[in-house]
């Protein structure tokens, strides 16, 4: 019987604008080693908008087409269209993970003892009702686990165990998180106080920090507040962190980060050196919440880095059995270490809602979306 796919795809214009809509696909009998895969579940995390809704204008979006079919369009501002310049023209399907049941499979003995098991999966186009995989990219989940459990199995968690293993491979002992109330900065605060690694979160809100220190963070800098640079220095003399992942990129706060590095550890200087201390200092940025251009004023020596980090690029380097045995790790934390938590679920049709678009594109701390494709 031949599969009818719903899928969501994102096309920009050379009209400057951006147009989602949800387009009907014919899926492909799986080959030997794929698996058709019912997507139950599948998260709007952050890097999905940068694909989904790249640099458009969401004030301006306006919806036609039917409540079942809907089509959004929105403008894409004139100075921002160099960004998405290559890719003009092509309806692009969208969503980096999910988790469903296998429903067909291909004749391999990797692919047959999926049929029926629940599963979650990372590659792309998972905003769809049905999605072919390659068996071996799909997790199998344990008994029990539901896809909304497994859906988020992939970019949080394997982030959140990314940066422990570059903090031990690049010898430093500690972190600094920013943005640390999300699903991910929980996560890694679960996982921190498993391996008894010290964790500075840096958060913008009280509310916030109640969230982490309700989970067991010892280590809280509200950057809104006026102690923050004090508080923040003290953390760090305290942990002796002197690796950060930074999820805002714009504005003053990495800057702010390393400053305050240098002056925890200028603490242990001997006698006054111009060009700092030798104690290295570095800050990875992960993520762009802040779109601002980044400031970074050179007041903490020369022994300091910043660069980005990206998730892809880490696995590449670590090597398939590293990132096995990241997977497995997953796999038996879904409900404890990397349980994720969603402030709502949406159909796809509701994923293309003027109102609900608004909502998500703010990319609220607390507030995360799971995509339920079935509906």
């Amino acid at each position: 019987m031949t599969l009818q796919n719903l899928q969501l795809r994102s096309l920009v214009s050379e009209d400057n604008t951006l147009e989602l809509s949800l387009v009907e696909t014919e899926m492909p009998e799986p080959a030997p080693d794929e698996v058709i895969v019912s997507v139950e579940a599948t998260p709007l995390n952050p890097s999905d908008l940068a694909l989904l809704l790249g640099p458009a204008d969401i004030s301006s979006a306006r919806v036609v087409g039917s409540t079942e079919r809907p089509v959004i369009t929105a403008d894409i501002p004139e100075k921002f269209m160099k960004m998405v310049s290559a890719r003009i023209g092509q309806s692009l399907p969208v969503g980096n993970e999910g988790a469903g049941t296998v429903i067909a499979a291909g004749s391999s003995n990797a692919a047959q003892a999926l049929l029926g098991k629940t599963v979650g999966m990372a590659g792309g186009e998972m905003y769809a009702r049905y999605r072919c995989m390659k068996a071996m990219m799909c997790l199998e989940l344990p008994e029990g686990t539901s896809a909304a459990d497994g859906a988020s199995c992939f970019v949080n968690p394997m982030t959140a165990l990314g940066m422990v293993e570059t903090m031990r491979a690049e010898g430093h002992t500690a972190l600094v998180h920013t943005a640390a109330a999300s699903n991910l900065g929980q996560m890694l605060n679960r996982l921190c106080i498993e391996e008894e690694i010290e964790l500075v979160n840096i958060v913008r809100k009280p509310e916030q920090e109640k969230t982490l220190r309700d989970l067991g963070a010892k280590y809280v800098c509200n950057s809104s507040a006026d102690s923050f640079f004090r508080d923040l220095t003290t953390a760090l003399i305290s942990t002796g962190a002197t690796l950060a992942f930074d999820a805002t990129g714009g504005g003053k706060l990495a800057t702010t980060i390393l400053s305050s590095m240098e002056t925890a550890a200028a603490r242990n200087m001997a006698e006054y050196n111009r060009y700092g201390s030798e104690v290295y200092k570095q800050v990875y940025v992960y993520g762009f919440l802040d779109r601002s251009p980044t400031t970074l004023t050179i007041n903490y020596g020369f022994s300091w880095g910043m660069g980005g980090w990206l998730l892809t690029h880490f696995l590449q380097k670590a090597g398939i059995p590293k990132m096995m045995e990241m997977r497995a790790r997953v796999a038996a934390g879904l409900k404890t270490t990397f349980a994720s938590h969603y402030s709502r679920e949406i159909s796809l049709a509701e994923a293309l809602s003027v109102e609900t678009i608004t909502q998500y594109a703010r990319q609220a701390t607390g507030e995360k979306f799971l995509i339920k494709p079935q509906w």
